[in-house]
C-alpha cells in the first residue's frame, strides 16, 4: 500500500514537472520561477532516492546523462528517412513546380525553414519514448537515444497511444554556441566552426552527461511509420505534432503557387540573421499527403519535397591590414585583416588570402573595399576586390622577404606556391608543432590547446614536444585560468598519450609531407621509430603511396631529430609498434578517396571508419580507387571520379554500402 501511494505521488510531481517543462521549453511560456521549477526537481530526486524502484526511463531525472556507452549501435528505421533534392535558385523551383503540376494539376505547398542541424528519428511506443536515432544512410541510423534524452524541449511520454516515428532536427542554438566555444578557447581547445558542427559532435557524444551540457533544442515536422493517426496534410501532421508536445517551428506557411513561394523564400533570405539559430535555406513540401503518395519518390529522396538553398552570404568590407602567419612547416601565409563585419551568423574580422599568387591574382591591396564569403560557410575568404571603389590612396603589399616571428630568411622553392620561414628555431614554427603534436589526430592530449601552449611558451616552460612531458602540477597551476582540476585532467592526458600507437606518433612529430594514412602505412613495414630511422629513400619508395619526395622528407627529418626521439623513449612515449586492433573485414582491398564536408562526420572519423572495416584511404583520385567519399563543396577529386568513372557515394550511401557489405559477410558464414 505504501508503494502505491508513494507511486501516486511520483506520478503527480512528473507530471507537473513535465508541464512546466513544456511551458518554458516549447511555448516560451514559463509558468513558475526557476527556483520552483528547481524545488520541484529536487523533490523528485529526493523520492526517487527514497525509492528507487519508481525511476523509469520517462523521469525527467533521467535527462541528465548517464556515463559513457559504446559506440553507436546501428538502427534500423521503420521508415527510410530519405534526404531532399537541393534547388538552388528560381529556376529549380519553377522545374519542381512544373514537375509537380504535370502529376496533380492544382496544388498547395508547406513551406518551412530548413533548420541546420542534424536529422532525427525518434519511436515512440504507448507513448513512450524507446529510442532515438540519425538518418545515417537512410536505411539505418547510429543510437543516440541517451543524448537526445537529454534535450528539455523533447518529451519522453506523448498522448498518442500506438507506434509512431517522428522526425525532426537536432540542432544547437547560437548563443550556446558562442557559450560553448568561449568555454573551449579557455580551456585551450579548438572552438566549433559552426553551429551544425557543435550539434553533430553533441549528438555523438560517447559521454551522455557532456551532451545534457551543450543544451541541444529540436525541432519536430514529419512522421515516418504511424500506427493509426489519420493526418491528410502537413498542416494537420504540425497541428497533431504540437499537439502531443512536440515542439514545432512557427515560422510555416500554406502558399497557393510558386510566387508565393519565392515570395517566402526571399523574404526569409534577408532576415535569417534575426533567429536565434542557424538556417540554411527553406523547405517546400506538397501539403496533401495524397499528392505526395502520388508522386512518389527516388531511391534517394521524395518528388513531392525540396529545398531551398540560400546562396553563400556575401558582404562588403575594407582590408585593414594584411599580415602573414606562420605555420609548422614554415608555411607563410598571407592573412586580411578586415574592417569587423557580420557573415553567416559570426562577426568576421580576419580573412585567408592562401598564397602570394592568389593575392596577385585577385589584385588585392591594403585599403582595397573587397567582398567576403565563408568557404563551405566555415572559413572567411577574399572573393573579389571592388575595384570601382578604389580612390588611388591604396597600396601594394610587398611579401616579406624574411620572417617576422624570428628574422630568418623567407624562402620559396622553383614549383611551388607557398613560400617558407628557414628559421629552425622559429618561435611561430614551434608553436605550431607543439599544437599539431596535441591535436585530436595525432596524440589526442585533450585540455593541450593553443591558448595554454602559448602559455607555457611565453613562461618559458618548454621548448619542444619533449618539454610536455617533464611538465609539474605547480607549473601549470601558476597559469591563467587554470584550476586544480583542469590541471590534473592535463596530466593525465599527457600520461596517457604516452601509450598511444606509433602511427599516432609518427604523424605528431609533423613530418613535411606525412599524413595520417602515409604514418600508417609506414607502420605495416617497420615496427619502431629506430627500425624506421634506418630505412633507405629506396626502401621507402618501394611502399605503396610513398613518393620519392615524401621519402626524402622522411630520411631528412628521422637524420636530423635522433635527439629528439631519443629524448621521447627516456620520456616513456611508446615508439614502438603495439598490437594492432582487430579490424573488420567487411571493406577489405577497398580504397576510397574523400571530398567535401560530410553531413556528420569529420574527415579523420569517415577514415577512421573506412580503415575499422578494412579498407583504405588515399588522398588522390586514380584508376585504383574503389569509390569517393563526397560531401558538400567538391573540387576537382569529384570531376576527376567522374571521367574515370569511380562509384560516387554520399555519406549515406556509405553507410548503406556497409550494411550490404557486412549483409553480405554474414551470409558467407553461414
Amino acid at each position: 500500500m505504501e508503494l502505491e501511494k508513494a507511486f501516486l505521488y511520483w506520478q503527480e510531481l512528473v507530471e507537473k514537472i513535465n508541464y512546466h517543462n513544456h511551458r518554458y521549453y516549447v511555448l516560451d511560456e514559463p509558468e513558475i520561477s526557476d527556483a520552483e521549477y528547481d524545488s520541484l526537481l529536487r523533490e523528485l530526486l529526493a523520492w526517487e532516492e527514497k525509492y528507487p524502484q519508481l525511476i523509469t526511463s520517462a523521469s525527467p531525472t533521467q535527462r541528465v546523462g548517464g556515463e559513457r556507452t559504446n559506440a553507436f549501435a546501428p538502427i534500423e528505421h521503420l521508415v527510410p528517412m530519405l534526404s531532399l533534392a537541393n534547388a538552388f535558385g528560381e529556376a529549380d523551383l519553377q522545374s519542381f513546380d512544373q514537375r509537380v503540376r504535370k502529376v496533380l494539376g492544382e496544388v498547395e505547398y508547406v513551406v518551412e525553414l530548413k533548420i541546420d542541424g542534424l536529422s532525427i528519428s525518434l519511436l515512440y511506443q504507448d507513448g513512450i519514448l524507446q529510442r532515438g536515432a540519425t538518418r545515417g544512410n537512410g536505411i539505418i541510423g547510429e543510437d543516440v537515444t541517451a543524448n537526445l534524452r537529454t534535450i528539455k524541449s523533447l518529451p519522453f511520454t506523448i498522448k498518442e497511444k500506438a507506434t509512431i516515428e517522428v522526425r525532426g532536427e537536432a540542432f544547437l542554438p547560437q548563443a550556446e554556441l558562442l557559450r560553448i566555444n568561449k568555454e573551449r578557447i579557455e580551456e585551450g581547445e579548438t572552438p566549433f566552426a559552426n553551429a551544425r558542427n557543435a550539434a553533430a559532435g553533441s549528438l555523438r557524444q560517447l559521454n551522455s552527461k557532456v551532451a545534457a551540457k551543450r543544451k541541444l533544442d529540436v525541432f519536430l515536422y514529419a512522421l515516418g511509420y504511424q500506427e493509426t493517426a489519420q493526418i491528410k496534410t502537413q498542416l494537420q501532421l504540425l497541428d497533431f505534432l504540437q499537439a502531443q508536445g512536440f515542439k514545432v517551428n512557427k515560422n510555416y506557411c500554406l502558399c497557393q503557387d510558386m510566387k508565393e513561394v519565392l515570395a517566402y523564400c526571399q523574404d526569409w533570405e534577408s532576415k535569417r540573421e534575426s533567429l536565434p539559430y542557424d538556417i540554411d535555406g527553406i523547405v517546400i513540401k506538397v501539403n496533401s499527403f495524397a499528392g505526395q503518395a502520388a508522386l512518389g519518390a527516388t531511391s534517394k529522396s521524395p518528388r513531392w519535397a525540396i529545398a531551398y538553398k540560400f546562396p553563400a552570404q556575401q558582404v562588403e568590407t575594407k582590408v585593414l591590414d594584411i599580415q602573414v602567419g606562420i605555420g609548422r612547416t614554415g608555411a607563410v601565409t598571407p592573412v586580411a585583416i578586415l574592417e569587423p563585419v557580420q557573415l553567416a551568423g559570426t562577426v568576421v574580422k580576419r580573412a585567408t588570402l592562401h598564397n602570394e599568387d592568389e593575392m596577385q591574382r585577385k589584385d588585392i591591396r591594403l585599403g582595397d573595399t573587397v567582398i567576403i564569403q565563408k568557404a563551405g560557410e566555415i572559413i572567411p575568404e577574399v572573393v573579389r576586390v571592388v575595384k570601382e571603389k578604389r580612390t588611388g590612396e591604396e597600396k601594394d603589399f610587398v611579401f616579406p622577404q624574411v620572417c617576422p616571428e624570428c628574422g630568418a630568411r623567407i624562402l620559396r622553392l622553383e614549383g611551388e606556391t607557398v613560400a617558407r620561414c628557414t628559421g629552425a628555431s622559429c618561435p611561430a614554427q614551434i608553436r605550431e608543432k607543439l599544437i599539431h603534436f596535441a591535436s585530436k589526430g595525432a596524440m589526442d592530449i585533450d585540455g593541450l590547446g593553443p591558448a595554454i601552449i602559448s602559455q607555457l611558451l611565453e613562461q618559458q616552460l618548454i621548448k619542444n614536444v619533449v618539454d610536455l612531458y617533464y611538465l609539474k602540477e605547480e607549473q601549470l597551476l601558476a597559469l591563467e585560468r587554470m584550476g586544480e582540476k583542469s590541471v590534473n585532467n592535463l596530466l593525465q592526458a599527457i600520461e596517457k598519450s604516452k601509450k598511444n600507437s606509433l602511427d599516432r606518433l609518427i604523424f605528431a612529430l609533423g613530418i613535411r609531407y606525412v599524413g595520417a594514412q602515409t604514418a600508417k602505412i609506414l607502420v605495416e613495414h617497420f615496427s619502431s621509430l629506430d627500425d624506421l630511422s634506418k630505412a633507405t629513400r629506396e626502401q621507402l619508395t618501394a611502399l605503396p603511396e610513398v613518393g620519392p619526395r615524401i621519402a626524402q622528407s622522411i630520411v631528412n627529418f628521422l637524420a636530423e631529430n635522433q635527439e629528439l626521439i631519443a629524448l621521447l623513449k627516456k620520456a616513456g612515449v611508446n615508439t614502438k609498434i603495439t598490437q594492432p586492433p582487430r579490424k573488420e573485414i567487411t571493406l577489405l582491398g577497398k580504397t576510397f578517396v574523400l571530398t567535401g564536408t560530410l553531413p556528420s562526420l569529420t574527415r579523420q572519423e569517415a577514415t577512421e571508419l573506412i580503415e575499422k572495416f578494412g579498407g583504405k584511404v588515399t588522398g588522390s583520385v586514380s584508376k585504383k580507387t574503389d569509390y569517393l567519399l563526397a560531401g558538400e563543396a567538391t573540387g576537382s577529386k569529384y570531376e576527376k571520379a567522374l571521367n574515370l568513372g569511380i562509384t560516387i557515394l554520399e555519406e549515406k550511401d556509405f553507410y548503406q554500402l556497409l550494411a550490404e557489405k557486412k549483409k553480405e559477410g554474414e551470409s558467407d558464414d553461414q
